[in-house]
């Protein structure tokens, strides 16, 4: 009885050890979210462009983008003051503000091709500007132009919700759409309560 037993037991063990292996069923993977896209750093924020923030010193645009392109020409009635130019390795059609020594606004215009953080630039309508950024969009009239030339303001922080509120605050920061006679962006201004200014300097 014992060796019955014994032997019936090891036929089961012979055969478990026989049996085809079961394939084991592969751990659930955790969904891979989709990659967001990288956000483009020669975009023009209300904070500044590539290198350049505003609050920077006159020196430190130097060092990062070079001096004055043009030091013949001046931008501003008293440049120790106010002054504008173009640093010399800056993209065309971008100007720089520079007050009491301190970077306050960056400006493009054609032949410029660069975008704001939210893919607006030099030849872009109006519509789709005020479109994009709903209530935000603070708009007022040009101050030379008629209709349908504007003013299209989205402060980032520090600014008004209404129209024609100046902005003293100098820690406020915002875009300027400046919208020409045909309804497109003219110039794009970013920066502190410098990009308010019409006449440059003045």
């Amino acid at each position: 009885m014992i060796r019955l037993v014994t032997a019936a037991a090891s036929l089961m063990l012979l055969a478990a050890c026989n049996a085809p292996e079961t394939a084991e069923s592969p751990a659930a993977e955790a969904p891979v979210p989709p990659a967001t896209p990288a956000a483009d750093p020669n975009a023009l924020t209300a904070e500044g462009f590539g290198p350049l923030r505003i609050g920077m010193t006159r020196a430190e645009v130097e060092a990062a983008l070079g001096p004055d392109s043009d030091p013949a020409s001046v931008g501003g009635a008293e440049p120790e003051t106010c002054d504008q130019w173009r640093p010399e390795r800056a993209p065309d059609g971008l100007l720089v503000m520079i007050q009491d020594g301190v970077l306050t606004r960056i400006s493009v215009a054609a032949p410029s091709t660069l975008k704001t953080d939210r893919g607006f630039g030099v030849g872009d309508p109006s519509v789709a500007i005020k479109a994009a950024y709903g209530a935000r969009a603070v708009s007022e009239p040009h101050k030379y132009s008629p209709a349908p030339a504007e003013d299209i303001f989205v402060w980032a922080s520090g600014g008004p919700a209404t129209p024609h509120a100046y902005v003293q605050d100098a820690a406020a920061r915002g875009v300027r759409y400046e919208i020409d006679s045909t309804g497109k962006v003219g110039i794009v201004h970013v920066g502190g309560p410098a990009i308010q200014m019409v006449e440059g300097c003045s």
